[in-house]
């Protein structure tokens, strides 16, 4: 079993921001294998399903972001996983807009949702996709920033970022975190975008 959780904020006022980058990625996810994320469990939507032969659980917290380790905590307990089997996305403001960057562990940096995961779950050792959303302007609060919508190119550049952390995540569950990174860490060109 493979969790693949996307952080964000619940709720239409956050939908399509740059913090809930990942949900939006869960949602292709969800249309490209069939699975239905609606089922209310460890603070959560879940939807279960296959990706090739490997069993996975789509999910995506119903908490604030500042409270992703509740549900992180609660679905690994329920499926009775390690942190190696967790495959975390989530936004970046230190990533260009639309470039995505696979890690198999680390820390938190500058993201509050995964402060409280490595704070609640005691583990760094989370594999993760990270999906540019770009830096805050200067003349932009942080807090407006990520809870700000894509507008004018940026639009493209996301949903192109979204299909390709959804491949990513694909082949994470088909080949693991080493091939996978091999393949998605490369930077965007104008030729690949």
């Amino acid at each position: 079993m493979i969790l693949i959780i996307g952080l964000g904020n619940y709720g239409d006022r956050y939908a399509h921001t740059r913090h809930n980058a990942d949900f939006d990625t869960i949602d292709i996810l969800a249309r490209r294998f069939n699975i239905s994320v609606d089922r209310a469990r460890c603070q959560g939507l879940i939807g279960e399903g296959l990706i090739g032969n490997e069993r996975v659980a789509l999910i995506k917290p119903q908490t604030y972001m500042n409270l992703s380790g509740d549900c992180v905590q609660a679905a690994m307990h329920w499926y009775k996983v390690d942190p190696e089997q967790v495959l975390i996305i989530s936004d970046d403001i230190d990533l260009a807009v639309g470039q995505i960057r696979m890690r198999p562990h680390g820390g938190a940096g500058t993201h509050n949702g995964w402060r409280d995961i490595l704070l609640k779950t005691g583990s760094d050792r989370f594999p993760r996709i990270r999906v540019g959303v770009g830096a805050r302007p200067p003349q932009w609060d942080l807090a407006d920033w990520v809870l700000s919508r894509y507008q004018g190119e940026d639009v493209k550049l996301m949903d192109d970022a979204f299909q390709r952390a959804a491949d990513a995540a694909e082949h994470f569950v088909r080949h693991g975190i080493n091939d996978a990174m091999n393949i998605y860490n490369r930077k965007l060109s104008p030729e690949n975008t």
